[in-house]
C-alpha cells in the first residue's frame, strides 16, 4: 500500500516512542544491560502489551517500530512488512528465493509471497508460496476493479483497497461466515468496482445484490462523496462505511434469513416482506418521518427493515473498530470538569470482539466518542461520530452482537426448522 502512509503518522508514532523510552528510563535497573530496543522488544514478549500489538497498533516484529495497518516497509529497521491472515498480523520479512519471504526470526516457517496485486501498491497480504491463487484473503474477492491504465481510477482504487483491507480484517476477527463467490456461487461475496462510462448516461448504483457488492469508484475520491453528501443531506459518508452497510446486506442473507434470529429480527426492525421497492419509493419521495431519531440511528434507517438493519450493522462495526483501535491504544477518558464526571469516565480495557455483553462495549463507547467529537471541534473538523444513538437502536445494536457472538462461538449458523402442516 502507500508507503505515504509510513510517514502520516510520524509526529505520532515519535510521541509514543518518546513515551517509550521515558518509560525504559523510569524502569531501567542502573546496571541492566538491555538497549532501549531490547526492553521494548522484551516488554512485547512478557506485558499484556504483546497480546494486544495485534489490534489495530500493530509493531515490527525485528525493531518493535509502531506500523500502521496499511504498512508494507518498516522505516526504521528497512524490512518488508507483510499482512498474515492466518495470524491477523502485520509482520517482518526476510526475502528467499523467486519472490518469497518467510517471517523475520522464525526457522522452519511458512514461505510466502505478496497478493497480485501488492505490484499495484494497493495491497500488503501475504499467500502461502504454494497457494495456487495469486490473491490475498482481502482480493480474493474482487470481480471486477478499475481501469488501472488510468492513473486517477488507479489511485481512487487505492483509497478503496484501503478501506475494503479494514472491512476484511474486521469480518475475520468476528470470525464470521467469509467466503468469495469463485467458491460459493450462492452464498460467496463479491465486489465489482466500477466507473461511470461517460458516453452512457446509466450511473453505477452502490449497492448489494446476493452477495455482489457493486461500488461507484467515484465514492473515493473526496470532493465528488461531499457533493453527494450535501445533496442526499447526509452527515456522514465515508468509503468504509459503504462498505460496511453493503456487507450489512450480505449478512442478513447469511446470518438472519431462514435462522432462529428472524422472529426477534421482525421484533426489533419489522418485517422485511414489506416490498422494498415501494418503500424507496416512498422514501425518496417523503423523506423520513419527522421523529426518526427516536427510534431510528439514521434517517435512512426509516426507509426499509432490511436498510435498518444494514445502516445498524454499519454502526456496529464502526464500534468495535474504533473501540479496539482505543484499546490498543491503552486509551483513557478522565473528564477534568463537569457535573456527573463519572458518566463521562471509561478506561478501554476490553477487546470489544471477545465480549458477550456489549452493553460492556457501549459503556466505554460514548465517554469515547464525547471525547473524540471533542478532539476534532478543537481543530475546527466535524464531529468523528456526529450520531445519537436512541434506546432502540441500542437494543439493534445488542441484538447484532449477539447473532455474530453466537456464530463466533458455534461457528454455524442454527436454522429454523420448518413448520409442520
Amino acid at each position: 500500500m502507500n508507503e505515504n502512509n509510513a510517514s502520516t503518522g510520524s509526529l505520532l508514532l515519535a510521541y509514543i516512542q518518546f513515551l517509550t523510552l521515558r518509560k525504559y528510563k523510569e524502569t531501567k535497573p542502573a546496571n541492566a544491560k538491555k538497549t532501549v530496543i531490547e526492553w521494548y522488544k522484551h516488554c512485547n514478549e512478557t506485558s499484556h502489551f504483546h497480546k494486544r500489538s495485534q489490534m489495530r497498533l500493530f509493531t515490527c516484529n525485528h525493531c518493535g517500530q509502531l506500523l500502521y495497518f496499511e504498512n508494507s516497509y518498516c522505516v526504521n529497521c528497512h524490512l518488508s512488512l507483510g499482512f498474515v491472515a492466518e495470524r491477523l498480523d502485520l509482520m517482518a520479512l526476510e526475502q528467499g528465493d523467486n519472490n518469497t519471504y518467510t517471517i523475520w526470526g522464525e526457522k522452519h516457517t511458512t514461505a510466502y509471497r505478496y497478493c497480485k496485486n501488492h505490484e499495484y501498491n494497493v495491497c500488503n497480504w501475504l499467500i502461502s508460496a504454494s497457494d495456487d491463487n495469486p490473491f490475498c484473503k482481502a482480493c480474493s474477492f474482487n470481480r471486477t476493479i478499475p481501469d488501472i491504465n488510468k492513473m486517477e481510477y488507479r489511485q481512487r482504487w487505492s483509497t478503496i483497497e484501503n478501506a475494503k483491507h479494514r472491512l476484511i480484517y474486521s469480518l475475520l476477527r468476528l470470525r464470521l461466515p467469509l467466503v468469495s463467490k469463485v467458491k460459493d456461487v450462492e452464498k460467496g461475496l463479491s465486489f465489482d468496482f466500477m466507473a461511470d462510462e461517460k458516453e452512457s448516461e446509466k450511473r453505477i448504483l452502490t449497492g448489494h445484490d446476493n452477495g455482489l457488492i457493486t461500488l461507484n469508484i467515484a465514492e473515493a475520491d473526496d470532493v465528488e462523496r461531499e457533493m453527494t453528501r450535501k445533496a442526499m443531506d447526509e452527515v456522514y459518508r465515508t468509503v468504509l462505511g459503504h462498505f460496511r452497510h453493503e456487507v450489512g446486506h450480505y449478512y442478513w442473507d447469511r446470518l438472519i434469513d431462514n435462522s432462529v434470529h428472524l422472529e426477534e429480527f421482525r421484533q426489533l426492525f419489522g418485517d422485511e416482506q414489506k416490498d422494498y421497492s415501494e418503500a424507496l419509493r416512498l422514501h425518496y419521495s417523503n423523506g423520513a418521518p419527522a421523529n426518526w431519531n427516536d427510534k431510528f440511528i439514521s434517517a435512512y434507517a426509516t426507509t426499509h427493515p432490511w436498510e435498518d438493519w444494514a445502516e445498524t450493522w454499519a454502526h456496529y462495526l464502526h464500534i468495535i473498530d474504533t473501540v479496539e483501535t482505543a484499546y490498543s491504544f491503552g486509551l483513557r477518558v478522565r473528564p477534568t470538569v463537569g457535573g456527573n464526571t463519572a458518566l463521562l469516565r471509561a478506561d478501554i480495557t476490553i477487546d470489544p470482539y471477545d465480549v458477550e455483553d456489549f452493553n460492556e462495549v457501549l459503556n466505554r463507547w460514548f465517554p469515547l466518542t464525547f471525547a473524540l467529537n471533542s478532539l476534532n471541534r478543537s481543530m475546527g473538523l466535524p464531529d468523528v461520530y456526529p450520531f445519537v444513538i436512541p434506546a432502540n437502536a441500542i437494543e439493534k445494536l445488542l441484538f447484532i452482537h449477539r447473532v455474530c457472538y453466537a456464530y463466533h462461538r458455534n461457528g454455524q449458523i442454527a436454522f429454523a426448522q420448518p413448520a409442520l402442516q
